[in-house]
């Protein structure tokens, strides 16, 4: 499909999304969440050899997991960002060919209508402007009967304890204005059902995957925080009301929270799959 010149930045977190802190965002996002996310994955009715593309797949982790929770699987991991793409390659060599990672624009991607059992994007569609386009395309090359697995972040789902400062004000504060200067939807966990059901998806669910001080490791958590503290606090002073290093005591005072061993925090994290229509009813 091919579109006119756009008005609006398709990857306005390149920047953040190249950094190393995103590095060790994804590391420490993967051991929260995939204890969790694995049963997800594997309600799904698939073939004996499944075709799963990883759409926005960064440095790999989830794409490798999954390539080992369908050891017949062929898996397919694109991205935009080479450095990612090159790290993946060379930690997970050993898979070769089964999995493999190749540069794609989620936006076009260029395999045939169809094409896969599964499609998976994890922590992408907040992070990028017309996620309806990208559901789309994403539908597009998933074969009638096969299953879309969307992870859609939603920063109004995230809860910590008053302190000096008070969380609330700056998840309050901080999603918005981000949004409104980068095009994106950063409480698209709670904004996706709407974009979704229109689309004729059957089978449509939400689950919430509960990253907290009593499911995860305090450290793990903390790691998570410490990485959007590293890669966001810069951004989040250019694009909202709340300076850079008033931001950096924020993450720091959640950060302290995670680590307290009498404090309890939580993020709530809202995991989509859908049916492409058509093909053998399968269900889930």
């Amino acid at each position: 499909m091919s579109h006119p010149a756009e008005s609006v930045n398709l990857n306005p977190q390149a920047k953040q999304m190249a950094d190393e802190s995103m590095v060790r965002c994804l590391e420490a996002q993967a051991r929260a969440i995939w204890p969790q996310e694995a049963p997800l994955l594997t309600r799904y009715a698939l073939p004996a050899e499944p075709r799963i593309l990883d759409a926005g797949c960064g440095t790999g982790e989830a794409a490798s997991r999954i390539a080992e929770l369908f050891p017949r699987a062929h898996v397919l991991g694109v991205d935009v960002i080479d450095p990612s793409l090159e790290l993946a390659r060379e930690r997970y060599r050993a898979l070769a060919p089964r999995l493999e990672f190749q540069h794609q624009s989620i936006y076009e991607l260029s395999a045939a209508k169809g094409a896969f059992d599964l499609t998976v994007c994890r922590h992408v569609i907040h992070s990028i402007p017309h996620a309806d386009r990208v559901i789309a395309e994403l539908a597009r090359v998933t074969r009638p009967g096969g299953y879309l697995h969307i992870i859609a972040e939603d920063y109004g789902m995230l809860h910590f304890q008053r302190a000096e400062h008070d969380p609330r004000d700056f998840w309050h504060q901080v999603p918005p204005a981000f949004g409104a200067s980068t095009g994106t939807d950063l409480f698209i966990g709670r904004d996706i059902f709407g974009i979704l059901a229109p689309m004729g998806f059957e089978d449509l669910r939400i689950d919430f995957i509960i990253v907290d001080t009593l499911r995860v490791p305090r450290e793990t958590f903390a790691a998570i925080i410490e990485a959007w503290r590293d890669g966001y606090a810069g951004p989040v002073g250019d694009y909202t009301p709340i300076s850079r290093p008033k931001a950096v005591q924020y993450f720091n005072q959640m950060i302290a929270n995670i680590r307290d061993p009498l404090g309890y925090a939580l993020w709530l994290v809202p995991v989509v799959s859908a049916r492409v229509p058509g093909g053998k009813k399968a269900g889930v």
